[in-house]
């Protein structure tokens, strides 16, 4: 069988002006995405500490987007330069390729290197403006530089969003059953889909030193969870997963936030009603965008005890959507899909009320960043 070619649904933005058009766009969104943890918390479909996990995913994104933006500043503008121009999935994506992160995390590994063998940002503000001045031309491989210069500094801060954010443990309080209850969360950049993808697990823990302390068990664990973070892979292989390998950690709760497509008329190509709805809204500058926000939620329904010779083992018995064997399909108890769009994009979708989006909530901001939720 021949391999599938996925760079057809690649494009590379070799103009500069429509690379700071698209980072804008993103800018916009990724302002908008805490207002709408902020509306998921206050529905109680997140929690006050999961809602605040979820916003930090998010910075991390938009820091990385600003990264980006600064490399490709003069995207297209100087020849004889390797990788130039940023490359999008412009497909049920919307979001820069794997190989973009994956460069980008390699770059901030070297930072510093690259820093010290840099003018700093002061000489080369002086020497654009000496040969402006003087030779009067567009200093083009010196705002090059300072671009160079900028990226590098932005990967130095640090507070990214990588392909693989690795799992963190936050203490909950105390389970009914009287373990510790930790919040576990990871994020991986989808290397299929092209979209980041945040992991939230509740999990009681019944071993005798607290997991993100115990130096046996929370690395194991961490290489774990990476592990299974395959897109391809149910919430119930992961979970049943987890809680075969890990006697003294049971899984009671896993949840994966897919963060997109985004879809633009701009910038993507997309099909169906969308489509339709985005070309027939003509908004604005930074108001053409929609973002898909998918969450796939594993509950343990009870308990299971099977007992050994010499010890006894819990296992999670976990809910399955009973509606039209959709449980056994998704491996999982629910998937709630959420759109989160403008004002003008979002009136246009209400107008033409496609069958398809009827059961998909709204999440719908306004200018001033207030959120309103719809369905």
């Amino acid at each position: 069988m021949p391999e599938l070619d996925l760079t057809t649904d690649h494009k590379a933005l070799d103009d500069d002006l429509a690379a700071r058009r698209y980072f804008a766009k993103f800018e916009h969104i990724t302002r908008r995405l805490a207002g709408v943890a902020e509306a998921m918390e206050r529905d109680r479909a997140l929690s006050a500490l999961e809602s605040d996990v979820v916003e930090a995913y998010v910075r991390a994104i938009a820091a990385s987007f600003k990264a980006l933006s600064l490399k490709y500043l003069v995207s297209g503008r100087i020849a004889g330069i390797g990788q130039r121009h940023l490359t999008i999935d412009l497909h049920e994506s919307g979001f820069p390729i794997f190989q973009e992160i994956v460069t980008m995390a390699n770059d901030a590994a070297q930072a510093g290197k690259h820093l010290a063998g840099m003018p700093d940002a002061a000489r080369l503000k002086d020497e654009m403006v000496r040969q402006i001045l003087g030779e009067r031309v567009v200093p083009t491989r010196l705002q090059y530089a300072m671009s160079q210069r900028l990226y590098y500094e932005a990967l130095a801060q640090g507070g990214l969003y990588f392909a693989q954010m690795h799992p963190e443990a936050q203490f909950t309080g105390e389970a009914p059953s009287g373990r510790r209850g930790f919040l576990l969360h990871w994020g991986v950049y989808d290397s299929q889909l092209n979209v980041p993808v945040l992991y939230l697990m509740d999990v009681e823990d019944s071993g005798r030193k607290a997991l993100p302390l115990d130096e046996g068990r929370w690395p194991q664990a961490q290489a774990h969870l990476l592990a299974q973070s395959a897109g391809g892979l149910k919430l119930l292989t992961v979970a049943r997963g987890f809680d075969a390998d890990f006697a003294d950690l049971h899984p009671k709760r896993l949840r994966r936030l897919h963060l997109g497509p985004m879809y633009s008329s701009a910038f993507t190509l997309q099909t169906g009603p969308i489509r339709e709805v985005l070309e027939e809204a003509r908004s604005p500058a930074g108001e053409d965008w929609a973002l898909a926000w998918t969450v796939e939620d594993l509950e343990s329904e009870r308990v299971e005890v099977e007992k050994g010779w010499f010890s006894t083992t819990e296992r999670q018995v976990f809910r399955l959507d009973p509606l039209a064997g959709m449980g056994a399909e998704t491996g999982a108890t629910r998937v709630t899909r959420s759109l989160i769009l403008p004002q003008r994009p979002f009136q246009v979708l209400a107008e033409k009320d496609p069958e398809g989006f009827r059961s998909v909530r709204k999440f719908v901001v306004g200018r001033e960043g207030r959120v309103l939720v719809y369905g």
